[in-house]
C-alpha cells in the first residue's frame, strides 16, 4: 500500500460528509494517539507520565517539519482564536487585514486595540471578495507594521499568494491564518513571519488542536503580553517573575493538552509521511468532480476553478430564492455542507469516495426539478 493508500485508509466517515471546510473528522492518526493517552493517564504505570510531557516537544517537531520552521519557534495552541490573540496583543502599530476576514482576527485585533491602545486597525477592502498583491499593495498605509491575510479564504475558497504579498508589502510582518489550507497546500511558508492555524479541519485532529510558528523577527518584534507561568522557557518550577522566553515557547500559558498535542502530532506525522502534494492532489482531483456535478445541474459555482487559484473549497451561489431549497435537498440525500449567507460551502478530502459523490448529484438532480417545478 502506497503512503497515500495508507492515509486515506485511515478515515471512516460516513458517506455524503462534504463537510470539511467547516470540520473534518478526525482519522485513526489522531485517534490511535488519543488511546494511547487515555491508557498512560488511565492506568499512572511508574514512570509512565513522562510521556505525557514528551507530547509538547513531539507536537512542535511536527509542525515545524510541516511548515518549514525550527521547533523552537513553534507553540502548540486550542485554537486559531487564542494563537491570533497572542498575535494582536503582542503588536504596536498599525495592523491590516480585510474586511472579509474570519471574525477570528477582527475580533482579536479590536480587542487588542481597546485594551492596550498600541494596535491601530487598518481595513483592507478586497476586490470581488478576493485579497490579491495588487489590492494589498494600493490600500496600505505608511503606518502599517503587519499585514494580516488568510491562507485560503473561508467564505470565496481563494487561495491567496502569498509571495505576491510578501513582495508588496516589504519588511512589514506576513501574518497568515492557514486553517483552510494547512496540510492540503505546500505554501511558502518561509515568506510569512507568522503562521497560526488550528487543527480540526484539514488536518483532521479534532477540535482543541492548533499552533503558532513565528520567524525569529515576529518573535522580536512581538510583545508577549499573555505569557503564562510555564513561558520562561526552562522545566524548573519558578516562584520568582521571570522575562518569557526569548523563542516561541513565550506565547504559553498553562499546561497544554497532552491529549491534544498527541492527537495533532499523529496527524501531521501522517500528513508528512503521504506528502502534502499527493494530498493536494487528490483533494484538486475531488474538488473538480464537485464542480463537474454543479455545473451538470446548472448551479453557479463563485468560488475558483483553476488550481492555482484553490484549495478544497467549493462554493455554490445558487439564485437568493433557492438557496434554503438547495440546502434541503442536500439534507434530503444526506450530504452535509454549510449553508450561510446565500451561498453553500463545501469540500470533499482524500476519504471522500464515489458514493458521497453519487449523493451529492442526486441532491443536485433534486434541487433542479424543485427549482423548475
Amino acid at each position: 500500500m502506497g503512503d497515500l493508500d495508507a492515509f486515506i485508509a485511515g478515515f471512516s466517515e460516513d458517506p455524503g460528509y462534504l463537510d470539511h471546510p467547516r470540520l473534518s473528522p478526525v482519522g485513526e492518526h489522531a485517534l490511535a494517539e488519543q488511546r494511547a493517552m487515555t491508557e498512560v493517564l488511565s492506568r499512572a504505570r511508574f514512570g509512565s507520565f513522562a510521556k505525557l510531557d514528551d507530547q509538547d516537544e513531539r507536537v512542535r517537531a511536527s509542525v515545524a517539519a510541516l511548515v518549514r520552521r525550527d521547533p523552537d519557534q513553534v507553540v502548540f495552541q486550542p485554537s486559531t482564536s487564542q494563537g491570533l490573540m497572542h498575535v494582536m496583543f503582542g503588536l504596536t502599530g498599525g495592523v491590516a487585514a480585510s474586511s472579509g476576514e474570519f471574525p477570528a482576527v477582527g475580533y482579536a485585533m479590536a480587542r487588542a486595540a481597546e485594551s492596550l491602545g498600541v494596535l491601530v486597525p487598518h481595513t483592507i477592502t478586497p476586490e470581488h471578495d478576493r485579497v490579491t498583491p495588487g489590492v494589498v499593495r494600493d490600500q496600505l498605509a505608511s503606518s502599517v507594521v503587519a499585514v494580516v491575510v488568510s491562507l485560503v479564504d473561508y467564505r470565496t475558497g481563494h487561495l491567496v499568494d502569498l509571495e505576491g504579498i510578501r513582495q508588496v508589502i516589504g519588511d512589514r510582518l506576513l501574518i497568515v491564518d492557514a486553517i483552510q489550507g494547512v496540510g492540503i497546500v505546500d505554501a511558502p511558508w518561509e515568506v510569512a513571519d507568522v503562521v497560526v492555524s488550528g487543527g480540526q479541519k484539514w488536518l483532521r485532529a479534532g477540535q482543541g488542536t492548533g499552533f503558532l510558528a513565528l520567524s525569529d523577527r515576529a518573535r522580536e518584534q512581538l510583545t508577549p503580553v499573555w505569557s503564562g507561568w510555564l513561558a520562561h522557557g526552562g522545566p524548573e518550577l519558578r516562584h520568582d517573575v521571570v522575562e518569557p522566553a526569548p523563542d516561541a515557547s513565550a506565547f504559553r500559558v498553562g499546561y497544554p493538552d497532552t491529549f491534544a498535542q498527541a492527537r495533532l502530532a499523529g496527524a501531521v506525522d501522517a500528513v508528512l509521511a503521504a506528502g502534502v502534494p499527493s494530498i493536494r492532489a487528490a483533494i484538486i482531483e475531488r474538488t473538480a468532480r464537485l464542480i463537474e456535478i454543479a455545473d451538470e445541474a446548472g448551479i453557479e459555482v463563485s468560488s475558483p476553478r483553476e488550481d492555482a487559484e484553490r484549495a478544497g473549497i467549493v462554493v455554490l451561489e445558487p439564485h437568493p430564492e433557492f438557496v434554503s431549497t438547495l440546502g434541503a435537498a442536500l439534507h434530503n440525500h444526506g450530504v452535509t455542507a454549510t449553508v450561510r449567507t446565500g451561498r453553500v460551502r463545501l469540500g470533499a478530502h482524500v476519504s471522500t469516495g464515489d458514493e458521497t459523490f453519487e449523493q451529492f448529484r442526486a441532491a443536485l438532480a433534486e434541487f433542479s426539478t424543485m427549482v423548475r417545478a
